[in-house]
């Protein structure tokens, strides 16, 4: 993860929860004068978030250490994420653009997660040219499909002609409790949704890219991957906070798709 956060204790305390966490935190920085970022979310009845981003934070100005990014460079980057919302000003999206360019990863994963008014066309075109696999919501599909062809197309369309004009491999389309959708080589396939409880949907999102990502990078068909997805990303929406501690049953799944990489 690379990232920045402020000095005060709001970033110290979310350093030591990445350290409790045992992830690495070597591309997570101090920035010397802005503050930590804070989302504010409230649900709705049905849990469904609003979210208010305080501007101005740490995260809306990542600098780009050369020491760490040569160091970067020399390892193996299996996959490389990024969103559209840490591309709201300039400067980031510029130290993006570095980043990309250097650590040469083998997968480029953009989740186009679009909030409030932070977003413009050029932005995600890049983004796109960028990218290798997609993630979107219903929502999302829709803005896009808007955005850039000018009229509302059927999820297989959109996927098929994002595929072809920005020469992606992978589109993954999230359709709530209904499940979700991956394309790829011309062929949209359909995952069935789990009917489970949901608690808040904070980090419904972002489980299902993790679930997908790991299980396909340990060698899972897209199929399979979002079956994964949907896995996790349940059980996340049913527990309250966006990073819940896993089950047993859900780390031996992990497990099991680790064996698969050993084989």
């Amino acid at each position: 993860t690379y990232f920045f956060c402020g000095q005060r204790c709001l970033g110290r305390k979310a350093l030591k929860e990445v350290e409790k966490r045992s992830i690495d935190s070597t591309f997570i920085l101090i920035h010397p004068h802005l503050p930590t970022g804070i989302v504010e979310v409230s649900l709705d009845e049905r849990g469904h978030p609003t979210y208010l981003i305080k501007e101005n934070v740490a995260w809306d100005n990542i600098i780009l250490d050369q020491d760490l990014t040569d160091s970067s460079a020399k390892n193996k980057w299996e996959v490389f994420c990024f969103g559209t919302l840490a591309q709201r000003t300039k400067e980031n999206r510029e130290v993006l653009s570095q980043i990309i360019s250097q650590v040469h990863p083998h997968q480029v994963f953009y989740d186009v997660n679009l909030r409030k008014n932070y977003y413009e066309k050029e932005w995600i075109e890049k983004s796109l040219c960028q990218s290798s696999i997609v993630k979107l919501n219903d929502r999302e599909a829709l803005i896009i499909s808007e955005l850039l062809f000018g009229q509302t197309l059927k999820q297989e369309k959109l996927a098929e002609l994002i595929c072809r004009e920005y020469d992606l491999s992978i589109v993954c389309i999230t359709h709530g409790k209904n499940g979700s959708s991956v394309y790829r080589n011309g062929k949209l396939e359909k995952v069935v949704g789990i009917n489970g409880p949901v608690a808040d949907t904070v980090g419904g999102g972002d489980s299902y890219s993790a679930g997908f990502l790991f299980s396909y990078l340990c060698g899972t068909s897209i199929y399979e991957a979002a079956e994964f997805a949907e896995i996790v990303g349940n059980f996340v929406v049913s527990q309250s906070g966006a990073v819940p501690k896993y089950p047993k049953w859900l780390e031996k799944e992990i497990e099991n798709l680790k064996y698969k990489i050993k084989k």
